[in-house]
C-alpha cells in the first residue's frame, strides 16, 4: 500500500505512476478520442445532418441516465471500499491479538520455560505470514527455512490449509502447558480465547477473498459505461462540434477510473499498489512478539 501526504497537492496531481488510472486507460482513451472525431466528421462533414434531425435530441437520454450511472458508481465504490476497510480492520485485529497472546504468554511462562517461549516466539509471527501467503494463493514456506524451526517444519504440509495447521500447533502446545501443570485451567481458557480469534480472522478474510462482487453486476456497469460514452458524441456534436472528442474522452476517463479503482480495492489481499501491506504488518507482528517473549 502506497503511503502519501494528502496535503501535497502538487505531487498528487502531477506525479503519474504505473498504478495510475490514466496509464491503464490511456489506450482506451485514444480509441474513444478517435471514435468521437470520426462521429463528428461523419455527422457534420460527410452526412451533413441538420440541426433539426432527431439525433440532436439524444442528449436528453444522457441527462436522464446520468443520475442512474452516478448512483451505480457511488454504490460500486462504497461497496469496494467497505471490503478494503474490513480487510484492514481484520489485519489490525490480528496484530492486536498477536500482541495480546504474546503478552499473556510472557507473563505466564517462567524464564526456565525457554523451549515454550522459543516456540511461541516463532509460531505467532508464522501464523501472520502463513495467512498472507494463504490469501495470495502461494506456496507457504514463509519463515520455515530457519534452522530454529526444524521442530515445526515437518508438521506443516504446504499443500493443505497452512494457517489452520499453525493454529493447531499453537493450541497443542498450550494444551501441553496445561498437561505439564505450567498453567491453570483459567489460564488455559484465557489463552484459548486468543487462539480462537486467529481462526475467526482467517475465516473473515477468506469470506472477503472468496466472495467477489457478483459478475452480472460488474459486467453491467462496464457495459453501461461503454454504451453511455459511445452514444455521447452522437448528439453533442451539434452543440460542441469537434470539441466533443476531448470532452467525451474526459467523461470516459472519469467514469472508467471510478470502476477501475473499485476493481482494485475490492480484493484487498493482492499485490496491487493500493492493497493491504500484509507483509509489513506481518513483519511488525514478528518484531513485537520477539520483543515481548
Amino acid at each position: 500500500m502506497k503511503g502519501y501526504n494528502p496535503k501535497d497537492w502538487f505531487k498528487i496531481l502531477f506525479l503519474v505512476q504505473k498504478s495510475d488510472t490514466l496509464v491503464k486507460l490511456g489506450p482506451f482513451m485514444v480509441v474513444i478520442f478517435i471514435y468521437s472525431l470520426g462521429i463528428a466528421w461523419l455527422e457534420m462533414d460527410y452526412l451533413k445532418i441538420g440541426k433539426n434531425s432527431w439525433v440532436q435530441n439524444i442528449p436528453i437520454m444522457h441527462s436522464l441516465l446520468s443520475f442512474v450511472i452516478s448512483l451505480l458508481l457511488v454504490f460500486r465504490t462504497n461497496t469496494a471500499y467497505d471490503r478494503w476497510w474490513e480487510g484492514r480492520k481484520l489485519w489490525g485485529q490480528l496484530v492486536n491479538n498477536s500482541r495480546n497472546l504474546a503478552l499473556k504468554l510472557a507473563g505466564i511462562l517462567d524464564n526456565k520455560d525457554e523451549d515454550y517461549r522459543r516456540f511461541f516466539r516463532r509460531t505467532i509471527p508464522i501464523y501472520a505470514f502463513a495467512l498472507k501467503e494463504h490469501l495470495q494463493n502461494k506456496v507457504t514456506m514463509y519463515m520455515l527455512d530457519d534452522e530454529k524451526d526444524e521442530e515445526i517444519k515437518p508438521e506443516i504440509d504446504p499443500e493443505k490449509h497452512v494457517p489452520n495447521q499453525v493454529a493447531k500447533l499453537m493450541f497443542a502446545k498450550v494444551n501441553d502447558l496445561y498437561k505439564d501443570k505450567k498453567i491453570t485451567g483459567d489460564q488455559l481458557i484465557i489463552l484459548n480465547q486468543e487462539l480462537v480469534s486467529f481462526t475467526d480472522i482467517c475465516g473473515a478474510c477468506e469470506r472477503i477473498k472468496n466472495t467477489p462482487i457478483p459478475y452480472s453486476y460488474s459486467s453491467f456497469i462496464k457495459k453501461f459505461i461503454l454504451a453511455y460514452v459511445l452514444t455521447l458524441p452522437l448528439g453533442y456534436v451539434f452543440s460542441l462540434g469537434y470539441y466533443a472528442a476531448p470532452i467525451v474522452t474526459f467523461i470516459f476517463y472519469v467514469l472508467a477510473s471510478l470502476e477501475l479503482v473499485a476493481e482494485e480495492i475490492e480484493e484487498p489481499f493482492g499485490n496491487d499498489a493500493n492493497d493491504l501491506p500484509m507483509k509489513k504488518l506481518s513483519e511488525n507482528i514478528q518484531k513485537h512478539v520477539e520483543e515481548l517473549i
